[in-house]
């Protein structure tokens, strides 16, 4: 079940903050070559409106960069990160590949769909959840790892999922990045070179 859209996704135009944002971005590129801007205009434009893309503001974006709404409907239609469908506030998107799997995105899916009570590609009726299945998102050494809008969770298991998904219900903001004791991607157990001091060595 899908967020319900609504009557403002037949309309659409920038508000003024964001024309002026999309008007920078179209300022990085030499005249002639606006349609270059179409990535940044349409992630504007989603984020504007709520987290997806109506066909309403695609067209909004091709008719400001000069390009046949098709062009940018191509676009929108190839990157994953654009959704042409109304999602909940928590994009929960689950990294169903191969390394994310071996270290066990089958339990953190299913911990997903319990705490939230729906499936793969549906959206919790407050509207405040959508779960999704994703190629790599790009953290295989961090595995298994999900994106929630735009922060990354990672090393995760099924139970600090669950709690990870009760904490955003009750409005708590959690940390993103690696969900066990290590820094950024370094290995588990720590150093393994380099471990001592300059002293230590000279010694």
């Amino acid at each position: 079940m899908s967020a319900p859209a609504s009557a403002e996704a037949e309309r659409f135009a920038f508000t003024p903050e964001n024309r002026a944002e999309a008007d920078a971005e179209i300022a990085k590129y030499p005249d002639g070559r606006q349609a270059s801007a179409v990535l940044s205009l349409l992630d504007l434009a989603q984020r504007q409106s709520g987290g997806w893309l109506p066909r309403a503001a695609i067209e909004h974006v091709a008719a400001i960069l000069g390009m046949p709404f098709i062009r940018a409907y191509e676009v929108a239609t190839f990157y994953s990160m654009f959704n042409l469908n109304p999602v909940g506030e928590h994009l929960v998107q689950l990294c169903r590949t191969t390394p994310c799997w071996l270290r066990g995105s089958d339990e953190v899916r299913d911990a997903c769909k319990k705490a939230l009570g729906v499936g793969i590609g549906e959206t919790t009726p407050d509207g405040k959840f959508t779960l999704v299945e994703v190629e790599c998102l790009g953290g295989c050494v961090n595995a298994p790892v999900v994106q929630i809008n735009d922060d990354f969770y990672e090393d995760l298991t099924g139970a600090r999922m669950s709690e990870i998904l009760l904490a955003l219900m009750r409005g708590e903001d959690v940390p993103p990045g690696p969900q066990i004791k290590r820094l950024h991607s370094a290995p588990i157990g720590g150093l393994t070179t380099l471990a001592g001091t300059a002293e230590a060595e000279k010694a």
